[in-house]
C-alpha cells in the first residue's frame, strides 16, 4: 500500500528514526537503508532524496480524523558548529537560547500551519483525542540549516543569500486505536529561492512556512489518494 513520500535529507546527513522518542539515528550516507525496519515495516521507496517505509497490508481508507503530537525540533549540530567557528566575535555566535527561541517558534508554526492545511475542505478533522477513525501523526523537523540567522546581534550588517537553507521532515503515521505504526516518512527540502534577498528573520521563518505547507498541503493530497478521493486543489 502506498501512502506519502519521504526523504534523505538534503545537506548529507541520511537519518532513519527506529525508536520511539523521535531523535533520528545517523547512519552514513553512502551506507543503503535496512529492506525491513525493526519495528516491522518494509522500505516502500528510496531516492537520493526521498525515504518511505510502510507496514504491508497497512490501509488508510478509515481515518477521518487526524491526531497532530507536538513536533520535536532539533538542528543540525554540525550546522551551528560550523556557523560558530566561522564566527570572530562572539556576540555572533548562535546561542542555546537562540536555538530555543527558534525551536519554540518552530513547533508553534508548524501546529498552526499542518492543522489549517489539513482541515482545508473540510475532509479531515484535527482532534485531540484517540479513536478508531483518528490517525496519528507524529512529526518532527530535523537537520535544520539557515544560511543567515537574524541572531540580533549589535551593529549587524545586511546579508544576502539565494537561499534560507534546509531542513527535514521526519513523520510517523501511527493507528490510534491499535497504537501501531503504520508508515515512516522522511522529506528533506531547500529554500528554492532562485534570486538575492536580504535575510531576517521574516524572511527566515517565510521560507519555513513555505516547506511546512508544502509538506502537510502534500500529506492531505496523499491522504486523499489512498482513500479513493479527488486530490484537493
Amino acid at each position: 500500500m502506498t501512502y506519502h513520500k519521504a526523504a534523505l535529507s538534503l545537506i548529507a546527513i541520511t537519518a532513519l528514526a527506529a525508536d520511539l522518542t523521535v531523535r533520528p539515528a545517523a547512519f552514513a550516507a553512502d551506507q543503503a537503508p535496512p529492506e525491513v525496519t525493526n519495528d516491522g515495516l518494509h522500505l516502500y521507496k528510496q531516492t537520493t532524496e526521498r525515504l518511505a517505509y510502510v507496514r504491508p497490508g497497512a490501509t488508510f481508507t478509515q481515518y477521518k480524523k487526524l491526531m497532530l503530537l507536538d513536533c520535536y525540533v532539533e538542528f543540525s549540530k554540525d550546522w551551528v558548529n560550523s556557523y560558530n567557528r566561522a564566527q570572530s566575535d562572539p556576540s555572533r555566535q548562535i546561542r542555546a537560547s537562540d536555538l530555543e527561541r527558534a525551536q519554540t517558534a518552530l513547533q508553534k508554526d508548524f501546529r498552526k500551519i499542518f492543522t489549517e492545511e489539513l482541515q482545508k475542505g473540510g475532509r479531515y478533522e484535527v482532534v485531540d483525542l484517540g479513536g478508531a477513525d483518528v490517525l496519528v501523526l507524529r512529526p518532527a523537523l530535523i537537520n535544520i540549516q539557515v544560511n543567515a540567522p537574524d541572531l540580533l546581534a549589535p551593529g549587524r550588517s545586511a546579508t544576502y543569500v539565494e537561499s534560507a537553507g534546509a531542513m527535514t521532515i521526519y513523520l510517523e503515521l501511527w493507528d490510534s486505536a491499535s497504537n501501531t505504526i503504520l508508515a515512516r516518512v522522511m522529506d528533506g527540502q531547500v529554500d528554492p529561492s532562485l534570486y538575492g534577498q536580504r535575510a531576517s528573520s521574516v524572511t527566515n521563518r517565510a521560507a519555513a512556512e513555505r516547506m511546512m505547507r508544502s509538506w502537510a498541503d502534500e500529506l492531505r493530497n496523499r491522504l486523499d489518494l489512498v482513500s479513493g478521493k479527488a486530490v484537493a486543489n
